[in-house]
């Protein structure tokens, strides 16, 4: 068993319930329902949700322990940007998928940061990029964490700053793309503008222009797949050498997250990370 909460009640709104209490104390219906199969402990005791909870309880939660199957651990060099309790933020180098998946045998990020903590570790990364995407990951450690970055995530609470090497310049140098993106049909893994799409916002602005490229600084205010690669060739000037929605060639790709803002899942601080 693993336990994921251990707090002294203190609240000035108390007595409640103890569902109540969980719920304010940051923990998801999920986790909850989790938690009356594996144990809800008040001073000790075992109780259920219907529990009472007064000023100075103990309240422990447990859950039954999870293993991250397939992802052997693997001795490979871990860039650690940030490391708490709750939170792992590594940078993850191009060339590198994030998880293990089928027709892939390349070791992944979840292979280092498996032998990063030994191999008893369960792999939640919060947010994932493509191999060839370089920068910020973040990691949970425990399952309420995960499950309170989930939801910051869901609510727009989370916002990531990239750099991309682009074809061309626009002529408008800095501007927002709003254009909804769907999948091209079901099976396919490509992405392109569609009005019956999901809603999805790019904030762009060109940092440096070249001979025949540029850099961008690019700002995510939605989380689709694919969108900074759909956005940009839907202007016109895709990532140089995107073989899915531009052209290859033997230039460099060059995607990488510089930086993630998000609540610490715990104190609820805005935590700035940068690679």
């Amino acid at each position: 068993m693993e336990k994921i909460f251990d707090v002294y009640a203190c609240d000035d709104r108390l007595p409640t319930d103890m569902k109540s209490f969980l719920y304010s104390h940051g923990l998801s219906v999920t986790l909850v329902k989790k938690a009356k199969h594996g144990g809800i402990f008040l001073n000790g005791t075992v109780v259920t949700v219907r529990a009472t909870v007064n000023p100075g309880d103990r309240v422990e939660i447990y859950l039954k322990e999870e293993k991250s199957e397939g992802i052997p651990p693997m001795d490979i060099p871990l860039n650690v940007l940030y490391e708490d309790d709750d939170i792992l933020a590594v940078d993850k180098p191009t060339n590198m998928p994030t998880h293990p998946s089928k027709g892939n045998n390349l070791p992944t990020l979840a292979n280092a940061v498996m032998g990063y903590f030994g191999g008893d570790f369960v792999f939640r990364s919060v947010n994932r990029l493509d191999r060839d995407t370089s920068g910020v990951v973040i990691i949970a450690k425990n399952q309420i964490s995960a499950s309170a970055l989930s939801s910051s995530m869901k609510k727009g609470l989370w916002h990531k700053k990239y750099h991309a090497i682009i074809d061309g310049c626009p002529s408008v140098k800095e501007g927002r793309i709003d254009a909804p993106i769907e999948r091209i049909e079901e099976g396919n893994i490509k992405r392109t503008v569609r009005p019956d799409g999901k809603r999805a916002t790019t904030d762009y602005r060109v940092i440096q222009e070249y001979e025949d490229c540029s850099l961008c600084e690019i700002i995510l205010l939605t989380g689709r797949t694919h969108q900074i690669r759909v956005h940009m060739a839907h202007i016109g000037h895709p990532l140089r050498s995107d073989f899915l929605y531009g052209t290859k060639s033997e230039a460099e790709y060059f995607l990488r997250c510089v930086e993630i803002s998000f609540p610490h899942p715990r104190t609820q601080e805005i935590i700035v990370i940068k690679a």
